[in-house]
């Protein structure tokens, strides 16, 4: 494995966030990302077809589009809660063409627009796009931060270089879901190619709120419920990106109605946020005695072995290969009417979200750090403070105060399944 991979991997980070498959900077250029086209009188949008839906962003978006009085149609498999809407019309089939039915459901089926949650693999969004182009007006895609070649430059906007694949023609994710970033990419110019000025191509970075089913985000106010001395990675000045899934689904959905079309890095809050603001939020939702216990950078590499390394979600080195990792442009969205609610509402709701849980799902949160490993690591950092103070004493950091406003880690499978 090469040496940069294990340093990725050695912080725990979510490979499909990072674009493994990527080239070095430079070496290949974004598409040119045209200024956001919104129709100057859009006809009005009665009708919308959402590729996946009973997932995750899913739910968030057909539960905004119902609220906005558009007939919802969903296309999936029907395998991930087929329940969940059965009062909607649900057309079975697969995104690849050449398995069972395929996409022979939406064949001579007409739309105002569409919104692809589910699109990983070019091939399968080019069939999905072709079918469809005659017959709807808008194509919103679904695709991702992790388009991006590199992670190292804070401030990209829309404009920087995305990640390549050695073979365009893959369909794996890869063991260490390296294709990933690579893949999304070659999505967006899919889809583009087959509706040529009618897509959104929308970049999320990590999404978060309630039915997340991958406990990146719900770890930290969970973990702060439970109160006592809690491990933090890096300063409370780090930056950070999140977006909550609703002001997502909001977003795009208002990106439907008003038939605008373009490319989006959507990510979150609307004004810049820091590690120490949002785990203050997240604690504040709990309303525990949770006390911050800060971990350098240089600390938690120190203790970070490449098999098993801390499972510290959505955090990144805010330096170095991950400098930028947090701090992408999301003016061009927010020009495009998204806004974001604020921290402290996303971590309340999570946390009730997971409380109102069964107990074998309380039980088993899926990302994060394991009380003993944390309290072991705990331990070590309280010994090396020791020594570095000379005297014995027990350094924990005062709960974070109102950070000034400034954004990904957890296991690899869960930015996959976010969608859907």
């Amino acid at each position: 494995m090469p040496a940069t991979r294990r340093r990725f991997l050695s912080w725990g980070l979510s490979l499909p966030a990072l674009g493994w498959a990527c080239r070095t900077r430079g070496d290949a250029p974004a598409p040119a990302s045209p200024e956001p086209a919104v129709s100057a009188r859009p006809e009005p949008v009665r009708s919308l077809l959402v590729l996946g839906g009973t997932r995750f962003l899913g739910p968030a978006v057909v539960d905004e589009a119902l609220a906005a009085g558009l007939e919802v149609t969903l296309f999936n498999r029907g395998k991930s809660d087929p329940d969940a809407y059965s009062e909607l019309e649900t057309l079975i089939g697969d995104r690849d063409p050449d398995v069972g039915a395929g996409l022979s459901a939406l064949e001579g089926r007409s739309f105002d627009a569409v919104i692809d949650t589910s699109g990983y693999f070019p091939r399968h969004v080019r069939a999905s796009a072709e079918r469809l182009a005659p017959r709807v007006g808008q194509y919103v895609f679904i695709s991702s931060i992790s388009a991006y070649a590199t992670h190292d430059h804070p401030g990209d906007d829309e404009q920087a270089p995305l990640a390549t694949l050695d073979d365009p023609t893959v369909e794996s994710m890869g063991d260490q879901f390296q294709n990933y970033g690579g893949l999304k990419a070659l999505c967006e110019q899919a889809a583009e190619a087959a509706m040529p000025g009618r897509v959104a191509n929308v970049r999320p970075g990590y999404i978060v709120g309630p039915r997340d089913p991958s406990d990146r985000f719900t770890y930290w106010p969970v973990r702060m419920a439970r109160g006592g001395d809690v491990l933090v990675p890096g300063e409370q000045r780090d930056p950070l990106q999140i977006i909550d899934v609703r002001d997502l689904g909001r977003w795009l959905v208002q990106l439907v109605t008003t038939r605008t079309a373009g490319v989006f890095n959507a990510v979150g809050p609307q004004q810049p946020t820091t590690w120490g603001a949002v785990v203050d939020a997240c604690r504040a939702a709990s309303s525990s005695d949770a006390r911050l216990v800060w971990a350098s950078t240089e600390f938690l590499r120190a203790h970070a072995d490449e098999d098993a390394p801390p499972p510290l979600p959505i955090w990144a080195p805010p330096s170095g290969e991950t400098a930028g990792f947090d701090r992408y442009s999301n003016a061009r969205a927010v020009a495009a009417g998204l806004t974001t609610r604020s921290l402290e509402q996303t971590a309340a709701d999570t946390l009730a979200w997971f409380q109102s849980q069964p107990p074998e799902r309380r039980e088993a949160l899926r990302s994060g750090l394991p009380p003993e490993q944390e309290q072991a690591l705990l331990a070590e950092l309280a010994k090396s403070r020791e020594v570095a103070a000379g005297p014995p004493v027990r350094r924990t950091s005062p709960l974070p105060g109102p950070w000034p406003a400034r954004g990904l880690g957890g296991p690899a499978w869960s930015r996959a399944a976010a969608y859907g």
